[in-house]
């Protein structure tokens, strides 16, 4: 199936239903007096997120939802039926944007999580509500109001939280395939990789990590060029980024000058990605002797000046794949004990660390 992230939709909200003009009419009653009841509200429109989708393809069939509309009130002083709200299932990883004005409205990262998107009108006021001692048989009421109308992007971006970059045939996919139970395709040909994929990394008990493969990048893809682009959101999230490069290419490309493209390419995409912790995987050790590669490898770092770790690593005969997982969880952990550090010390707690806190 086609890989499908992006769809843009337009959601309609019910209009509130119209206030009645009514009077009470019963035998031996002859004044009764006002007694039109308010319209309903109208029907919202909710997105929900659901785990058990992976695409927006379903978009492609229907762009246009809309909610039920408030039922107008009655005389005997009965008041209109809401409309029925309209629910949206979408992908976990959707972000939701406001077409007219590019606001961010809404990000959907948890199974169930929901969020409204567009509010139903207002029921309108019947007669009973304007009576009053100058006017006791007001022939006044109000419309409803009419519900939002909003048209929206929806972006799928995966969850995972370590993401590959690299150019085509870095050997992203074969690393991916290396170290979890994806099965991605591989081949000894450019943009093999046509969509993202996921693979869970397991080392043990509680110890795990999801890792995203994206197409690859060339020169020029924030430009347009090749596919890997298209693509970038899906790291967008990621906490980690490994760039992989391939230490021994047979076109005699220069290794330090493509990873500084891609991150000019990073660069023009989002800044914010240069200052993500990125990991230098210098793969396909294979290819060269053994004697050669630790030196080549240090040469291609310090030409870069690199300072983050790096490591090296032959994906295809998975040498050194593990260390490269173990390393990644060591940092996911650090991570997590610096978080409930942080948790530990927020203002206002005045309990010490390690102390009960008082009954």
């Amino acid at each position: 199936m086609k890989f499908v992230d992006e769809a843009n939709i337009k959601v309609l909200a019910g209009d509130g239903g119209n206030g009645c003009i009514s009077f009470r009419r019963e035998k031996f009653i002859p004044f009764g007096g006002p007694d039109g009841g308010d319209g309903g509200y109208g029907g919202s429109v909710w997105l929900v997120a659901d785990e058990g989708l992976n695409t927006l393809v379903d978009f492609r069939h229907q762009r246009s939802f809309k909610a039920q509309r408030g039922e107008n009130g009655m005389g005997s002083q009965m008041y209109g039926k809401g409309g029925e709200d309209t629910t949206i299932r979408v992908p976990v990883g959707t972000m939701i944007t406001n077409v007219d004005t590019d606001e961010v409205i809404g990000d959907l990262t948890g199974h169930g999580q929901r969020m409204l998107v567009a509010q139903g009108g207002k029921g309108g006021l019947g007669n009973i509500h304007f009576k009053t001692s100058v006017n006791r048989a007001p022939r006044k009421a109000t419309p409803g109001t009419p519900g939002e109308v909003r048209e929206l992007k929806l972006e799928l971006r995966l969850l995972a939280d370590v993401g590959l970059l690299g150019f085509p045939n870095a050997g992203k996919s074969t690393f991916i395939r290396a170290v979890s139970a994806a099965t991605p395709r591989v081949a000894d040909y450019p943009f093999t990789t046509l969509h993202p994929n996921l693979g869970v990394v397991s080392l043990g008990t509680d110890q795990s990590f999801v890792i995203a493969d994206i197409p690859g990048l060339i020169e020029g893809a924030a430009d347009g060029a090749g596919l890997g682009i298209q693509f970038l959101r899906h790291v967008a999230r990621t906490s980690l980024l490994l760039h992989l490069v391939d230490i021994a290419p047979i076109d005699d490309t220069d290794p330090a000058g493509q990873v500084r493209a891609i991150e000019q390419e990073l660069a023009k995409f989002n800044p914010e990605l240069l200052e993500r912790p990125r990991w230098l995987v210098l793969n396909k050790a294979d290819m060269l002797a053994e004697d050669e590669r630790t030196a080549v490898a240090e040469r291609i770092v310090a030409e870069l000046g690199w300072t983050q770790p790096w490591f090296l690593v032959s994906a295809i005969a998975r040498e050194n794949t593990m260390a490269v997982c173990q390393q990644v969880q060591r940092f996911f952990e650090s991570q997590r004990e610096a978080s409930v550090e942080r948790i530990d010390m927020l203002p206002g707690d005045v309990r010490l660390r390690g102390q009960e806190p008082r009954a």
